[in-house]
């Protein structure tokens, strides 16, 4: 009796936050810093700032195969090989498909990263305010539901997070892209220059602007006490920063987390369900498998944040049965992990162009293009719902690649950068509905006792006609500028590999059509907040992670101060 008394105290803390990527990370600082004993479950291995990112100072000829992916690679991991950032010098940062299988009812390439950080050592670090055209977007256009919180609500957190996290970008004044704290914006090359200016001079409903990407181009005194410094544009992002010039995790809020003394950091602990007591009518903590002693033990807290990513928090989620939850913790309304959503990347398009080739540029700048949403941004417009962004770049091809000769012949030629050429891609928003879900395969398990997720995600009409005109507007802007050798397709792939999943634990102001009210709350139980992209109601055309991060702010200041209050 007194040894399990003092195992319940030794397992017991403040507050539980499942996973420290993205959301996780910015979950354990603010729970940290506001005073809470935190314990951050991460199922994955740990990964310490600088010290765990082997490739990141290695040169092309470090690797076997020139940092490119082999056969092996291709033929065992069909799946995250079709992701851009999977290759030699990154794979360590990947989940192999063969190490975590799931069940795809319909095509889905879910690409995972299962390591402390998560997914914020591999994303493209593009950052996006949403605007109220977006937050009522559901209402206006009739899908979804209505979302609990408009701009006004979220603004000051996205303030909040730009500063710490650091983001360079332009004030471009556009309603439906708010500015935000901004750094020194990167530069448009001379060929992005030159279609901005002919977009500006053909079009009112649509505007070029620099990318706003989470890269230190002014470190201020936060950054540099942090350890951070200034992006040396190498564009090995990947690999991990060993400067810590873009924003993850790792090198930003887990450290900033840890130095309050507050943080138990503890890889290699796979959650499988939430705690719910009946009689306290609240969760009390969460069931865990510990990889390394091959036990499963609990963990107790009085709030938990779920972070573990959309789709994994799905799946915990409809683990977490009970007597009050026989369907699902906290799944009331039955919509859980229904109404799953992505982004639609499939289009594509590229020209090239004339009468540049005097121009280069400084550096790999980690950044490019964005054109954002255009179609159906105040009224409805088209016959489709919604609409996409587009991102791209433009450089100068060729260069080093396919070229003939010997000896100086040769070295002549590689000094010399072949045409400029431009790149334009789909950013679409999908419309969540109730036949786009997740659920859990019973029948079997993985290594660790999590039953299967089985994926049933599919494009609709919508996308189909959204992708249509992305590849006319590409083509007719792309003509307009005086670009040749226009190519657009539509690439066919699953979804998935825009790696913006979302939804299955949809936020809402109905708790019969929803799972968590304005703070991230699950209605059911107020003690347990979903913060990462499960929470989304609707999935707008920006990168996502900005809104994830200021939600997860947001609602870990109100759960404190609910704690003060005695509500939770």
């Amino acid at each position: 009796m007194n040894l399990n008394t003092e195992s319940v105290k030794k397992n017991t803390f403040d507050a539980i936050v499942v996973g420290s990527g993205m959301a996780g990370g910015w979950a354990a600082k603010e729970l940290t810093e506001k005073g809470l004993k935190t314990l951050v479950l991460e199922r994955g291995k740990d990964v310490p700032h600088i010290t765990g990112y082997p490739t990141a100072m290695m040169r092309p000829w470090d690797f076997e195969h020139r940092g490119r992916l082999n056969q092996t690679m291709l033929d065992e991991n069909p799946v995250i090989a079709r992701c851009y950032a999977y290759n030699e010098g990154t794979e360590h940062f990947f989940v192999k498909d063969t190490d975590h299988p799931y069940v795809q009812e319909k095509p889905f390439d879910w690409i995972r990263g299962y390591q402390v950080g998560g997914k914020s050592l591999l994303w493209a670090r593009q950052v996006q305010r949403w605007s109220d055209y977006d937050f009522e977007g559901p209402a206006r256009d009739g899908y979804a539901v209505d979302w609990p919180i408009r701009y006004k609500d979220l603004a000051p957190w996205y303030s909040y997070v730009e500063k710490f996290a650091g983001v360079s970008g332009n004030k471009d004044g556009i309603p439906h892209l708010p500015d935000g704290e901004f750094m020194p914006p990167m530069e448009l090359n001379v060929v992005e220059t030159h279609l901005q200016q002919k977009i500006a001079q053909k079009y009112t409903d649509r505007q070029l602007i620099i990318g706003r990407a989470a890269h230190l181009t002014d470190p201020q005194k936060v950054h540099l006490d942090a350890g951070r410094g200034q992006c040396q544009r190498r564009d090995l992002c990947y690999r991990g920063c060993p400067f810590g010039a873009y924003f993850s995790a790792n090198s930003s809020t887990l450290p900033a987390a840890a130095k309050t003394g507050k943080m138990t950091l503890a890889p290699n602990m796979v959650v499988q369900s939430i705690i719910y007591d009946d009689r306290k009518g609240k969760a009390t903590g969460v069931m865990v498998f510990n990889k390394a002693t091959q036990t499963v033990v609990p963990y107790y807290a009085k709030v938990i944040f779920v972070s573990a990513a959309a789709l994994n928090t799905n799946a915990l989620l409809l683990n977490s049965t009970s007597a009050r939850f026989p369907a699902g913790f906290g799944n009331d309304s039955g919509v859980l992990g229904q109404y799953v959503g992505f982004h639609l990347y499939r289009a594509r398009a590229g020209a090239e162009i004339d009468g540049f080739d005097d121009k280069y540029y400084l550096g790999k700048r980690p950044s490019g293009l964005y054109i954002p949403r255009f179609r159906n941004v105040a009224k409805q417009e088209t016959d489709f719902l919604r609409g996409y962004a587009i991102s791209g770049s433009a450089g100068r091809a060729g260069w080093g690649r396919h070229v003939e000769g010997f000896g100086k012949d040769l070295k002549d030629k590689l000094t010399e950068p072949g045409p400029w050429s431009i790149y334009l891609q789909q950013m679409g928003e999908t419309i969540p509905k109730a036949t786009n879900f997740v659920s859990l395969d019973r029948d079997q398990k993985d290594a660790w006792g999590m039953p299967l997720l089985k994926t049933n995600i599919g494009y609709d009409e919508n996308d189909e006609k959204q992708t249509k005109d992305f590849l006319a507007q590409a083509r007719e802007m792309l003509t307009n500028a005086g670009f040749k050798n226009i190519w657009a397709v539509d690439s066919k792939q699953s979804p998935g590999l825009d790696i913006h999943e979302m939804g299955g634990v949809r936020m809402g102001k109905d708790p019969k059509t929803s799972m968590l009210n304005e703070w991230n709350q699950t209605h059911a139980c107020k003690n347990v907040f979903v913060t990462d992209g499960a929470s989304m109601t609707s999935m707008g055309t920006q990168n996502p992670s900005l809104t994830f991060m200021a939600l997860t702010a947001r609602a870990a200041n109100h759960a404190v101060e609910e704690m003060k209050k005695g509500n939770i």
